[in-house]
């Protein structure tokens, strides 16, 4: 398994982020020897979404405003109904997003993770998948949506539900490892 040990990850969240869906790639992640930060538009603690309730609350360790795509090798968005429909209409949570994938940083994305995605305009092309609910709206925005456990292209990787998460923990790994992805 990749060594992380001088990376730097922001996982990018709001309020009703899915429970597990943070919680798993940060273990894995910090376990994999990455430094991970949660990152909000909010300050404080935020609450999670545990499959049909609220579940706990976490520390947001860096305020959206005072972060940089600069300061981080990578993106981990988790998925939940409310977290990325809510993060898709900050333009500054977008713009952070877009910086990751306009560098070719890698960038992963689970469950409805990628509802962020379509906003930056940078997925036409790619090959994705994502919670099912999802698959018009990001084929309408160009990408090649496919309905598996885990999908990599060039960095971005893309899982459909909290299922994967041992297959999306571990590409992320990988993709992370192995650094920013410049294509043509």
């Amino acid at each position: 398994m990749a060594s992380l040990s001088n990376r730097k990850v922001a996982i990018l969240t709001e309020e009703g982020f899915e429970q597990v869906e943070l919680t798993s790639p940060k273990q894995a992640l910090e376990a994999a020897g990455a430094k991970v930060d949660v990152v909000s538009p909010r300050s404080g603690k935020i609450k999670a979404w545990n499959h049909t309730d609220w579940g706990i609350e976490i520390n947001v360790d860096k305020e959206l405003s005072s972060v940089s795509p600069d300061d981080y090798d990578a993106l981990v968005l988790p998925g939940g109904v409310m977290n990325p429909d809510k993060l898709r209409q900050n333009r500054d949570a977008v713009a952070f997003a877009f910086t990751f994938l306009k560098d070719g940083k890698p960038v992963a994305a689970i469950c409805h993770g990628p509802q962020l995605l379509i906003e930056t305009g940078l997925i036409s092309g790619r090959r994705m998948t994502s919670y099912p609910s999802l698959q018009t709206d990001l084929r309408n925005a160009g990408a090649n949506w496919v309905n598996e456990e885990v999908v990599v292209d060039n960095g971005l990787v893309t899982s459909r539900t909290p299922k994967d998460l041992d297959a999306f923990n571990k590409k992320a790994i990988e993709e992370i490892g192995e650094g920013a992805h410049h294509h043509a």
